[in-house]
């Protein structure tokens, strides 16, 4: 999946979820001062932006397949080592680093078992690999809502179900396959508020992501269907979502 949209657009749309859940990814590697890391598939800098306040800018390293965001991400953080591409072929010697972490990113990998390898590879011995993908399978993601709406207008239509690490257990089995061993299989929740179903919907009308191609990609008549049908499932506002995502922390 393509995200080459202007990082504003991520940051609208799966920004306001991507920012509380490195929060609470960051806790949970508890970096070390002195520790060198490096964020897979970093985006606009969610978690990059943590690593770097408790490691420093010298101590952190991100990569991201996307020009717009690696364009962002060198302007939220100069002089940062940020660079382009994928997880299947990172750019560093073995070793390089005592943790990497990709944040809701392995679902979009073309191989998810050969990024997750490369992460591997690229820590030192004994050193962390995290991952975090959110719940689609479970229907705790945040854009639940949406793909519940679509399959009311169409149940043959898609989802993000059967994307990679998306359903119980099969993060830490991809962990596995990859040659690292699980020390941590749990789950994070975040919450986001909304102050009207308007606020809620206009980020997916940005194309982003499976869910934001989908719609845009639909003729006007049933793209207002489904943003009817949406509004319908949504509580009265202000309301909040909550998004649970998977997270595996592993060791090289």
């Amino acid at each position: 999946m393509s995200f080459d949209v202007a990082a504003q657009a991520y940051g609208a749309f799966m920004g306001r979820y991507s920012e509380p859940l490195a929060d609470r990814l960051a806790d949970l590697l508890e970096p070390v001062p002195g520790a060198r890391a490096l964020d897979v598939g970093c985006g606009p800098g969610a978690l990059t932006a943590r690593l770097v306040e408790r490691l420093g800018p010298d101590q952190v390293c991100a990569i991201d397949p996307s020009a717009p965001f690696v364009a962002a991400a060198r302007d939220r953080f100069p002089g940062l080592d940020v660079r382009s591409g994928r997880a299947e072929e990172l750019p560093w010697p073995d070793a390089s680093f005592d943790l990497a972490a990709a944040s809701l990113v392995v679902h979009f990998m073309r191989d998810p078992v050969a990024g997750l390898g490369e992460m591997g590879r690229v820590v030192r011995a004994g050193g962390t690999v995290a991952a975090t993908v959110w719940d689609h399978a479970g229907e705790r993601g945040p854009i639940s809502t949406f793909w519940r709406a679509v399959h009311d207008l169409d149940p043959a239509g898609p989802d993000e179900s059967g994307l990679a690490g998306a359903r119980a257990g099969h993060l830490a089995q991809l962990f596995t396959a990859a040659g690292l061993r699980v020390v941590r299989d749990t789950e994070v929740t975040v919450t986001v508020r909304y102050d009207s179903a308007d606020q809620w919907w206009e980020p997916y009308t940005l194309g982003v992501g499976p869910a934001g191609a989908y719609l845009v990609g639909l003729p006007d008549q049933q793209r207002e269907a489904l943003r009817r049908q949406c509004v319908e499932r949504l509580p009265p506002a202000p309301f909040a979502v909550e998004a649970t995502a998977w997270c595996v922390l592993g060791r090289a």
